[in-house]
C-alpha cells in the first residue's frame, strides 16, 4: 500500500520526466517516450519507471532503453534541478518497458476469435 507522500513523488516524478523525456526526443533516435507510471519504494530512495516507446518495436526499444539507461545519469541530473525545491535526495531511477498496450493488444485478439 502506497502511502500519500509516495503517490505524491511519483505524480511529481512522472510528470517532470515526462518534460525531459519530451525536450531530449532527438537522443533516443526520434522516438517518442511517455512516462507510464513512475513506483517508489517507500525510503523515496529508488524509483522504478515505466516506459512506453513509440514506435513500437522489439528490438527497437531494447535499443531505445538501452540508450535511456546510458545517459541516466544527465537525465537524474537534471530532475534534480526541476524537483531541487520538492525533494531533497532525488531517488535513482530503475527503468523498464511498459507492456501493458501489447498485452492488452493480445487480450483483445484473442476474445475476437
Amino acid at each position: 500500500m502506497e502511502s500519500t507522500r509516495q503517490k505524491k513523488v511519483s505524480r511529481l516524478l512522472q510528470k517532470e520526466l515526462g518534460i525531459i523525456f519530451q525536450k531530449k526526443g532527438q537522443e533516443f533516435g526520434n522516438k517518442m517516450i511517455s512516462v507510464t507510471t513512475v513506483r517508489i519504494s517507500p525510503d523515496l530512495g529508488v524509483a522504478k519507471v515505466y516506459l512506453s516507446i513509440f514506435p513500437a518495436q522489439k528490438k527497437g526499444e531494447e535499443n531505445t532503453i538501452d540508450l535511456v539507461k546510458n545517459h541516466s545519469s544527465q537525465i537524474r541530473n537534471e530532475l534534480g534541478k526541476l524537483v531541487r525545491n520538492q525533494l531533497r535526495v532525488v531517488p535513482e531511477l530503475a527503468y523498464f518497458i511498459d507492456d501493458s498496450l501489447d498485452y492488452i493488444d493480445n487480450i483483445e485478439d484473442l476474445l475476437k476469435k
